[in-house]
C-alpha cells in the first residue's frame, strides 16, 4: 500500500469510474497486506457506528478504518433513506492523509463494496481450503455471489463448479452469462444436490434463516457465510457451531454482529472464545489449520478497514491513470 500522492488534488470517481478501475484492482493482495497490517498493529479498526435519522426516515452506518503504511484514513457511509417508493441504498467511500489531514478520494463505493466482500472470502478460501479441493459450490446468485465466482475461479484446481438458487432455474440469460464465465459451472436443483460431496460451500445468500445444515454434508467441507443485514440474520443453524471449527474476519467485532455466533452465545451452545482465528492470525501464521476431520466454518461481517484498503487501491490506480 505505497505509492500515493499526498499533495495530489482530491479526486471524485463515480459508479462508472469504479467500474472502469474494477478489472486491474488488485483485490486479495490488497486485503491480505491489510490483515498482515492488522495483525502488525500498523492498522486501526474502530467499531462501526449506527446513527438513526430523525422520525423514522433512514439511518446511516459509518465504516471507518485507518492504515499507517498508507498514511490514509476514511470511513464508508452506507446510508438507508426512507422514501414514499423504494428505500434508497448508497455507499460512499472517503480517504484523508495522515500526513496533511486533507481528502485523497471520495468515490461511490457500492461496486467496492461487492469486491471487497468477495474478496475476503477468497482470501479466506485460499488460507483454509485444502490443497487438493476439486468441488466448489455457490449458494446464491446475485451480485456479491457472482463477484465470489469470479475471486475463486483461480484459487483451486475445480473439477466440478455447482451453481444453485432457487430461482436460478427461470433465468436462463443468467445461466449463460455463468456458462460463458466458466464452462466448467453446472446449475443445481436443490442446495442438497448442490453440496454433495463439495469440497468448498459458498453462501452468498439473502436469507435471514439457515438455508444450509452442515451435518447434513456428506463429508466435511468449508462453508463461507456472507448473510444479510437482517437482525440475527444466519445461514447456518446457530446449534451447529459447537460442531465446526470456526474462523471469521475479525474476532474483536464478528461475535457481536453474526447471527448464528450471537443466538448460539445466548443459548449457551458456542462462545467466541471458541473461534480459531481471524484473517489477521491466518495471514500471520498465529492459528491452527483445520485437518477437516469436521467441518470448517468462516464468517465475515465486513469491516470498514476492508472498505479502506480496497479505495486506497483504487487511488492508486487512478492517480496512476492521470
Amino acid at each position: 500500500m505505497n505509492h500515493i500522492d499526498h499533495h495530489a488534488a482530491p479526486l471524485l470517481l463515480t459508479q462508472q469510474q469504479v467500474r472502469d478501475y474494477l478489472p486491474a484492482l488488485p483485490v486479495r493482495a490488497a486485503l491480505s497486506a491489510l490483515f498482515q497490517a492488522l495483525a502488525q498493529e500498523r492498522a486501526v479498526q474502530p467499531a462501526q457506528t449506527l446513527t438513526l435519522f430523525p422520525q423514522g426516515a433512514g439511518d446511516v452506518i459509518t465504516y471507518q478504518g485507518v492504515l499507517a503504511d498508507a498514511g490514509v484514513f476514511g470511513a464508508k457511509l452506507s446510508p438507508y433513506i426512507v422514501t414514499d417508493g423504494r428505500p434508497v441504498i448508497s455507499a460512499w467511500t472517503s480517504l484523508m492523509s495522515m500526513q496533511t489531514g486533507q481528502p485523497l478520494l471520495f468515490c461511490d463505493s457500492g461496486l467496492l463494496t461487492a469486491e471487497r466482500t468477495a474478496g475476503t472470502s477468497a482470501l479466506a478460501i485460499d488460507l483454509l481450503a485444502r490443497q487438493d479441493s476439486r468441488l466448489l459450490t455457490l449458494i446464491g446468485c446475485g451480485a456479491l455471489g457472482q463477484a465470489h465466482l469470479r475471486h475463486v475461479l483461480s484459487l483451486r484446481d475445480w473439477q466440478h463448479i455447482r451453481v444453485y438458487a432457487p430461482d436460478l432455474a427461470g433465468k436462463p440469460e443468467l445461466q449463460q452469462q455463468l456458462q460463458a464465465l466458466d464452462p466448467r459451472i453446472e446449475i443445481s436443483g436443490s442446495v442438497a444436490a448442490a453440496c454433495d460431496n463439495a469440497d468448498v460451500i459458498m453462501l452468498c445468500t439473502s436469507s435471514a434463516s439457515p438455508v444450509l445444515d452442515p451435518a447434513t454434508l456428506s463429508k466435511p467441507a468449508l462453508i463461507t457465510s456472507i448473510s444479510t443485514n437482517a437482525v440475527n440474520a444466519h445461514e447456518v443453524p446457530p446449534a451447529s457451531l459447537a460442531a465446526m471449527d470456526v474462523y471469521c474476519d475479525h474476532k474483536h467485532s464478528t461475535p457481536d454482529s453474526a447471527g448464528e455466533m450471537v443466538l448460539a452465545s445466548q443459548a449457551g451452545s458456542w462462545q467466541r472464545e471458541r473461534i480459531v482465528g481471524d484473517l489477521a492470525d491466518l495471514v500471520s501464521q498465529r492459528c491452527t489449520l483445520p485437518d477437516y476431520r469436521r467441518p470448517v466454518f468462516f464468517r465475515s461481517i465486513g469491516m470498514g478497514l476492508q472498505d479502506i484498503a480496497i479505495a486506497c487501491a483504487l487511488l492508486q490506480q487512478a492517480q496512476a491513470a492521470q
